[in-house]
């Protein structure tokens, strides 16, 4: 199934579930910028537009009813509020009121267990890898959650944003001079990352010398 179709039946879908204003908001809300950052950054990644909610309402600390362009909601629990913002809107036309509502805002949604991450209107539409190297990175240390227990995942989560970092292939070599840990767990290390299907093995004369970061699947996520 292509972008187009897909999108349609997210929109189809959502639709039917509303009514009212939240149905009105997603007809006024969903437009150019928003479907831009689905085709642009969402779809390549994942080519799956499950678990995300356009237009999705929230409160704030007084009760106040505010949407966020998208909510990201996997079954493993986790909560991302997506926002792609436009400077004209977001920035130029903004007092210092609504400046300092929108920064409580993200505090208050971060303390209640949102992740928020912001991507500019102009780097969805002219940087999109940028865009989605950012989001890869952070929803990538989530993804090993369900199968590696709590001291494992957080080796595993340095080693993922080291190799990140280090924008080549990664090394056993590289992971255990940064880390001072022996050669062996840093290449058991990187065999579990990739088991996962987060870093991909680069043969060098028929031997693993090396990994690099491998795009994402949905599946992966929930």
């Amino acid at each position: 199934m292509g972008f187009e179709q897909a999108h349609s039946r997210f929109m189809d879908m959502h639709m039917s579930q509303r009514a009212g204003e939240r149905r009105g908001r997603l007809v006024r809300g969903h437009n150019f910028a928003e479907k831009l950052f689905l085709e642009n950054i969402w779809w390549p990644l994942f080519e799956s537009l499950d678990h995300l909610h356009p237009e999705y309402e929230i409160y704030d600390w007084n009760r106040k009813s505010q949407f966020l362009d998208f909510a990201f909601l996997p079954a493993s629990g986790i909560r991302f509020g997506i926002e792609c913002d436009g400077f004209q809107s977001h920035i130029k036309d903004m007092d210092r009121e609504k400046f300092s509502y929108a920064l409580n805002r993200d505090t208050f949604l971060t303390a209640m267990g949102w992740k928020m991450l912001h991507f500019s209107f102009d780097d969805i539409q002219q940087r999109p890898e940028v865009c989605r190297m950012l989001l890869q990175l952070a929803l990538a240390p989530y993804l090993a959650r369900k199968t590696a227990v709590k001291d494992i995942l957080s080796k595993e989560k340095e080693v993922l944003r080291l190799a990140w970092q280090l924008g080549q292939p990664i090394r056993p070599k590289d992971v255990s001079g940064h880390f001072q840990i022996n050669f062996r767990t840093a290449r058991s290390l990187l065999q579990s990352l990739s088991a996962k299907g987060l870093l991909e093995p680069v043969e060098s004369e028929q031997r693993v010398r090396f990994y690099r970061v491998k795009a994402m699947q949905a599946d992966q996520l929930w």
